[in-house]
């Protein structure tokens, strides 16, 4: 195998953008942070009030990690944390990629999106941190949670927020045609020819760019697109038309064609007027739902108090599988100046009380700490968005309790974009869902080969 070739192409991939499934964040202070990251702190956003104490760099983006930061610096003997917001996305990415390009510049811990580590990882531009005190904190996360930023047997980051999947949907509407919230995917198609034939909205929403949702919902049916460990590097899995993949596909395919659900790109002006505007009754989503829908002013004026969540339906109600869209974590870089220490500050970040009620109560995160997922504030809370509903206790938590965790690929990103190609093109009607994930199968299978992988 080419591994030059391989890291150009993962450089490349870790450069591209792609719509965040989790709590963005904003503000802060531009511009990077000391180069190679360790003692230098002469580009904080935050001000550090033990200057005796050695200092960790980093980048992250949530709105509330001034206070988080701050939390931490109090409460830390040890260390102190430099912060910068350098942006999120494609900004923070790229920024990164240059660091890596360049062999300096990165900070020593950065939060990045959990299916982009294997991106960064086969770079070698993460460190595997745990031998850096991963023992202490384990209980402190699910195991989905840890399977999520690991590769192999290697642990990549500390899992922060998560996106357990469920579906929203409008209690007015439900009630207005007799619709009860259906527990199986079979029910959910039935619910919405039932609304189609007494003149009722669109019952979801059958989107091209939202390829990880698409993929989760495969997993759901019992899909598994990857298989890769780091021990052979050049060797990765990929099953990407298997019967669970198809079935899924044209699942969603036969709703579209039935009109029983939209086509209409998510994250979109007209996408949001369609929800608040009752358009749609369901949004299958993530727990991060509520405090995006809020932001983007859903829920509010003539909508107040309409929404409801329940479960995901469930292809087998008898053997369920709980899926997660979304989530961030916090990476120690291969440039840390001290690992050990930075790994301290990854594993410690987003872990105090205060800082994870924080982030649950204004909708930041949904948290993946054990220490908030099992507190009876967090579990008994009546959201508002959701008219009071204890959403956490009879969806959420469960939800994310039962995750198994996933593996992603180190070209994640080329993926979610053939999986666009293939969904508009069963949107259009010029494949079936079937096909769709024939030519999916097709197409990564030989970029990956491209790039010097051996595919299985």
């Amino acid at each position: 195998m080419n591994n030059k070739r391989l890291l150009t192409a993962a450089a490349v991939l870790a450069a591209a953008t792609t719509l965040a499934a989790c709590s963005s964040g904003g503000g802060g202070g531009g511009g990077g942070t000391a180069s190679g990251g360790g003692g230098g702190a002469s580009n904080c956003t935050n001000t550090i009030p033990k200057k005796n104490l050695p200092t960790v760099t980093m980048w992250g983006w949530y709105p509330n990690m001034q206070l988080v930061v701050d939390n931490f610096n109090k409460q830390n003997a040890e260390v102190q944390v430099c912060w910068t917001n350098v942006g999120q996305g494609s900004d923070e990415y790229d920024k990164f990629q240059t660091a890596i390009s360049a062999g300096t510049g990165a900070p020593d811990v950065i939060m990045i999106e959990m299916d982009r580590i294997p991106t960064f990882q086969i770079q070698k531009a993460l460190v595997d941190i745990k031998k850096f005190g991963f023992d202490a904190v384990k209980a402190d996360y699910g195991p989905g949670a840890w399977k999520d930023v690991s590769i192999g047997d290697a642990v990549y980051g500390v899992p922060v927020d998560g996106g357990p999947m469920a579906m929203i949907y409008r209690k007015d509407i439900f009630d207005k045609y007799d619709i009860k919230p259906p527990k199986t995917w079979a029910e959910y198609e039935q619910a919405a020819q039932k609304m189609k034939d007494a003149g009722g909205p669109q019952f979801g929403d059958f989107a091209a760019n939202v390829s990880a949702l698409t993929m989760a919902l495969q997993i759901q049916k019992g899909a598994s697109p990857f298989t890769y460990d780091p021990a052979q590097q050049s060797t990765i899995g990929i099953k990407l038309n298997d019967q669970a993949s198809k079935d899924v596909l044209d699942y969603w395919g036969n709703l579209a064609k039935k009109g029983l659900v939209g086509t209409q790109d998510q994250f979109t002006p007209e996408y949001i007027s369609g929800v608040i505007n009752g358009k749609y009754a369901t949004y299958i989503s993530a727990a991060w739902a509520p405090g995006y829908l809020t932001g983007a002013g859903v829920g509010k004026g003539e909508d107040t108090g309409k929404f409801a969540v329940a479960p995901l339906p469930q292809w087998d109600p008898a053997n369920p599988v709980q899926v997660n869209w979304g989530g961030s974590a916090f990476s120690v870089t291969s440039q840390a100046k001290n690992p050990e220490l930075a790994a301290k500050v990854a594993y410690g970040l987003y872990a105090d009380k205060e800082s994870l009620t924080d982030g649950w109560t204004n909708q930041i995160i949904f948290p993946l700490n054990l220490k908030a997922l099992n507190d009876p504030e967090f579990i008994n809370l009546k959201v508002a968005f959701f008219g009071g509903q204890q959403a956490n206790k009879e969806v959420y938590v469960p939800a994310a309790s039962a995750y198994k965790g996933m593996t992603y690929s180190p070209f994640g990103q080329y993926y979610f974009d053939a999986m666009t190609k293939q969904v508009s093109a069963i949107i259009d009607g010029s494949v079936t869902g079937a096909q769709a994930a024939d030519k999916l199968q097709e197409d990564v299978a030989a970029y990956a080969k491209e790039q010097g992988f051996t595919v299985q």
